[in-house]
């Protein structure tokens, strides 16, 4: 029987109040999670106000990932120890999942900087820059690696970028020593690696030299990446200078960009010194 003093809300109505369907609560009844305070002889059900405390509790739950039924077990077994033991725990999901969403919005920051760096770029240009230190993550050494060795180098470097959260944004590039670029072996990579503006503690990390970088950009595939080290190796020699260490190798565009091999940009920068 309906109690005159307490203001009941049929399912329509409740619902439109918590902002879902009606067949969500009668789903609710049905399982035994939220059940109307009332039913009365024609089988319609009636929630009152103090019920929408609870329903919002169970969609709280349900927001950070919580299953229905471990809501469920929750429930039959409430007391206020056990629901203040319950949110600790969510509030600590919730500040993971903050935290994976500060890291996301990090990286998506850094590709529309760089997309946008892109569209000003003039890639049949050769220019001698001056780069500061650079912080950067590397895989293990691949040099001389097989075709199958280098595919499970990269499904391992990546995985691990992924477990120690280091995904940073910036493409992952290839690092090749002076001697396999003198020896036209562009593409034998020693280390694969990404750039880490903001180095975590724990990781060994590598240190790119500040200094000279001549630096071009091949398009097209890497059949034809030669060609695109020749014109940079001449300006190399008419500026006095000689090859150092190292050169990089990194995606402007690449398959998310462009959708044909022969249009993709790499970008290739060749650490120099001072000629003798």
């Amino acid at each position: 029987m309906l109690n005159k003093n307490v203001k009941y809300f049929t399912t329509g109505e409740f619902a439109k109040i918590c902002k879902v369907n009606k067949q969500t609560l009668i789903y609710y009844d049905q399982i035994g999670l939220l059940s109307p305070v009332m039913k009365d002889s024609k089988e319609y059900r009636y929630y009152s106000l103090a019920q929408y405390d609870f329903f919002s509790v169970i969609e709280l739950l349900k927001a950070v990932g919580m299953s229905l039924k471990d809501i469920q077990q929750y429930m039959a077994e409430k007391s206020p120890e056990n629901f203040l033991e319950l949110m600790h725990l969510q509030k600590e999901i919730v500040a993971k999942k903050r935290r994976e969403l500060e890291m996301i919005e990090g990286i998506i920051d850094v590709k529309i900087d760089l997309t946008k760096e892109s569209l000003q770029l003039d890639f049949d240009s050769i220019t001698i820059e001056h780069f500061p230190e650079a912080t950067l993550y590397l895989s293990r050494n691949i040099e001389d690696s097989t075709e199958e060795q280098f595919v499970k180098a990269v499904s391992d470097f990546i995985d691990e970028l992924d477990r120690s959260r280091l995904d940073t944004g910036y493409p992952i590039g290839g690092i090749t020593k002076r001697e396999q670029v003198l020896a036209g072996n562009y593409d034998n990579y020693r280390y694969l690696y990404i750039e880490q503006p903001h180095p975590q503690e724990g990781h060994p990390y590598f240190k790119a030299i500040e200094g000279k970088f001549i630096v071009g950009y091949h398009v097209g595939t890497s059949t034809t990446l030669g060609e695109t080290y020749k014109r940079l190796f001449q300006v190399m020699r008419e500026k006095g200078y000689e090859l150092g260490q190292y050169v990089y190798e990194e995606y402007i565009y690449d398959a998310v960009i462009k959708n044909r091999e022969e249009e993709y940009v790499t970008k290739i920068m060749v650490e120099i010194k001072e000629g003798c």
